[in-house]
Parts: C-alpha cells; structure tokens; sequence
C-alpha cells in the first residue's frame, strides 16, 4: 500500500476543508513547497497535491508549484479544476507523474477514457468523490463537491470497465477532513465492484490502526491530509506500519 500525504492548496495556502466546505478551512502555513520537502525527508515517495482554486473555480493555475515540488524529488499525482486535454499536457509537462481528473470523469467518462488512451493507465487517475444516501448507495460529486450526480458510482464504473482505468480514489465526502475513521464499508464495496482497480482511500484517516485496516482491506493507496498536520502521528509512523 502506498501513502499519499496530501498537500490541499488554496490561493497559495496550505489548507484542509471540513467535508469540502470552501467556508470551513483550516490554514497551515503558506509555503506548500517546504512541506513537500519534509514529507521527502520523512520517506515519502509519492505526494498528493490538490488545486483547490482550481476545483472552486474550473482553471488550473498551480503548474509551477507542480514543477517545484516534483524538482524535490517526490513523484507527483494532482488534480483540481482538470478541466481539457490542455490541462492534462500542462500537469504532466510540468513534472507530475499522474494527474487526477475529478467532476469530468463524472460527467464526461469518454473524454477520459480517451486521455486514458492517449497518455497511458499509469499517467492519468479518476477521483470519485461521493456522499452516501440513506439507502448506503454511492453517488459522485462535481465541481468542487457542490453538485451530486444522479447515477449511483457502480453504474459510472460500468463505463470505465473496458477502457483501461487502472487508478482511482473514491472519497466519502462526509468524513473529508473530519477525522473520523475512513469509510471501510466504501472500500470493501469498491473492491468488490473493480477488484481489478488500483482504489485509493481518502477521508477520514485519523490513526495508524486506520491505516492498518486499509491495508488489511487491500487498498493499494491512502491519502493522509489533516492527520499529520494536526500531529495524530508522524509520516516516519505511518510508514512504519
């Protein structure tokens, strides 16, 4: 399993939303190059980045913070306001190893498909985020979280069956930056649903038996964001365990 520590970025700060409420962040400093550097001295390999900006407004503007941050010597996989082939180009010129593609891969899977075939599986991730109704069926949002699909994520799934998606993260928005535990149940659907995907948790992660039962679940990836900037424990712990 590979851990992801997670860099958000929003106007050029280090931040984590509660459950993807632009109005609810929390600021842990402005210089998300240097925390890339710690996460590299710490033993990280790879680095999640996030272009909040981007997500909020639909225009990629973090490049050079991509190329900075890649010239640290981690492998990088962003995503965030991923909106054209162009955005794609920009993302992976700049020195990113794989980029995410979020509300398009909702609302338009053959144009990813389509990237999938261009760039290659390993270079391009889907990033299903989702909020679970009453009856427990999954469904994406888009656009930053603010809108909520009407077709249930296994239906979508379908869609990408024969077209090469090999990466993917499926987050429950409701436990995003709560520290509440992941949502296992999520995981355990997924992996029944495209147990030949590489799922990727995210949300929640709150302790190392978190990590512990991820991993026991087989999840080729977690995301770790607001669990190590508030000190539940350290990225040398995590990848330890």
């Amino acid at each position: 399993m590979i851990l992801y520590p997670a860099i958000d970025v929003l106007d050029g700060r280090v931040v984590r939303l509660a459950k993807g409420d632009f109005d609810a962040v929390t600021e842990y400093g402005d210089n998300p190059v240097a925390v890339a550097e710690q996460f590299k001295s710490a033993g990280a390999d790879w680095l999640h980045l996030v272009d909040l900006s981007g997500a909020r407004d639909g225009a990629r503007r973090q490049q050079d913070l991509v190329r900075a941050i890649a010239g640290v010597g981690l492998k990088v996989q962003t995503g965030g306001g991923v909106r054209s082939r162009e955005d794609v180009d920009a993302i992976l010129n700049a020195g990113a190893s794989r980029a995410v593609i979020g509300s398009l891969a909702v609302s338009d899977p053959q144009t990813v498909i389509g990237w999938i075939a261009a760039y290659g599986a390993e270079q391009i991730a889907a990033a299903f985020d989702v909020k679970i109704a009453d009856n427990g069926v999954a469904y994406p949002t888009l656009k930053g979280w603010t809108e909520q699909s009407v077709t249930p994520l296994a239906d979508l799934l379908s869609e990408y069956r024969l077209a090469g998606l090999s990466h993917a993260l499926a987050t429950d928005v409701a436990r995003d930056g709560m520290l509440e535990g992941p949502n296992l149940e999520l995981y355990e659907d997924l992996a029944q649903i495209r147990p030949d995907m590489n799922w990727q948790a995210s949300g929640g992660v709150s302790s190392l038996d978190d990590l512990r039962a991820l991993k026991a679940n087989k999840l080729s990836g977690v995301i770790i964001g607001r669990a190590l900037f508030e000190g539940r424990f350290t990225l040398e712990e995590a990848l330890a365990c």
